[in-house]
Order: structure tokens, then sequence, then C-alpha cells
């Protein structure tokens, strides 16, 4: 705030708060320089939800006692903590390669964001199953069957050789294990089978990856015979 919008904050306590009016041409003179050299650089108002008039008058209906210049100050800070917080950098217009360019877009944006100039960039999150796909990503996904493409699929093959046979398996039109709950180990729909460590005592100590339990491959596979029945029946008139 520059000394004309320090006076009109002065002169807007002073109808909230008589007690804050300085009659002497002095003591005015006085009280203005003070709260100008420790408000300078609060803005009088933001467009995105900063008003010192909103800030007095908080005070006044919260405190019993004058207000200080530390009672608009910390209130900017919290403002300015607040809203940095939010912010997640957008990746910046310039040149990556140019450093300096690339670090002065981050700080200015950081600036504007700070002083109330512009609103904070949230980070983009995953978006759940309930909310609507992109089109053209949707039809990409039908057209491959999966995010992961054919391509890089065959190559990370040999890196998981279990998860390589189990999709080779799927493709055959054989049952998938995993997609059951385990009713021996209980390993739940997406998980490996387990085998539990028992120790001389009798009391489980851990569990160890194991190759899939037959019981697992035996009720796969009768919720697929199932399912082909289901798909099988006429649908009623």
């Amino acid at each position: 705030m520059d000394r004309r919008e320090i006076a009109a904050l002065l002169t807007y306590i002073g109808r909230l708060d008589p007690r804050t009016t300085r009659t002497d041409e002095g003591d005015a003179r006085e009280q203005l320089a003070q709260w100008h050299h420790l408000l300078a650089d609060v803005p009088m108002a933001t467009p995105h939800g900063w008003d010192a008039l909103a800030v007095a008058r908080h005070h006044y209906r919260t405190s019993p006692y004058q207000i200080l210049p530390a009672d608009v100050g910390r209130p900017w800070e919290s403002y300015r903590r607040e809203r940095l917080a939010r912010h997640s950098d957008p990746t910046p217009l310039a040149d990556p390669d140019d450093q300096a360019a690339y670090t002065a877009e981050l700080v200015d944006t950081r600036r504007a964001v700070a002083a109330g100039a512009a609103q904070p960039a949230r980070a983009l999150a995953i978006t759940s199953a309930n909310e609507e796909m992109d089109p053209a990503l949707k039809a990409r996904l039908k057209a491959i069957g999966s995010c992961i493409p054919p391509a890089a699929r065959e190559a990370l093959a040999p890196y998981r050789p279990a998860r390589a046979a189990r999709e080779a398996a799927v493709a055959q039109g054989m049952p998938d294990a995993l997609s059951v709950r385990c009713e021996w180990c209980l390993a739940q729909p997406g998980e490996s089978c387990r085998r539990r460590r028992i120790g001389p005592d009798g009391v489980a100590r851990g569990t160890a990856i194991c190759a899939t339990h037959p019981s697992r491959l035996d009720l796969a596979a009768a919720q697929q015979a199932q399912l082909a029945v289901q798909t099988q029946q006429p649908v009623p008139a």
C-alpha cells in the first residue's frame, strides 16, 4: 500500500474505533509513516480474496483491542503461505534449455500467485472411473485393448514371466485365476497366491509368493463357465 492507501485504511479504522484517531497533526503524520513503513508491501486488495478493510473489520468483530500493523501484516503472510501451499508449478512455456528464462517464468508465476494476482495452479490428478473418459483416449484403448501398447508388453515379457504366462493363457481362452479370491490362502482378486511359513510352535511367521493354488484355478474356471452360460441364456421378453 502506498501512503494514500494507508491513509484511507487508517480513516476506515478510525470510523470503527475512534481510539485510533490522532487529532494532533504531528501524531497523525507519525502514525501514517509507521503504518506505511510496516505495510508497504501489503496490497489494499487483490482480485482473489484479499481485502485489508475486511481484515480490519474482522479484527474488531473478534477482538476488543486496538488494531496494530501486525494485525494486518500477519493475515497477509498467512494468505500468501496458504496460496503457495495450494500451488503446483505448471510447466513453463520457456525453452527448458534456457535455464534463466525457465527459472524466471517459474519465479514470476509463484510471485503472482503469492501476491493474489493469479490463482494457484492445481496438480492434475488421475481421473476416477466415474468420470467421463476423453473420447479419443477411449477409442485408442478400445483399439489396442490396454493402456500398455502391445509392443511395450512384449518387451516387458522377459522381465515378468509369470504375468506374461497369465496373459497368454487368458488370450487362449483359459480362466484367469487371479480374477477370483483364493479360498486357500485368502489372496484377494489381483493378488498372487501366498504360502504361509509356519514356525515350530505352529504359529505363522510370514508369507511368500507361490504358484497359484489349484483350488483357485478351479474356482476361476467355474466362474468363467457360469458367465458363459448366463450370456447364452435368452433374454426374456
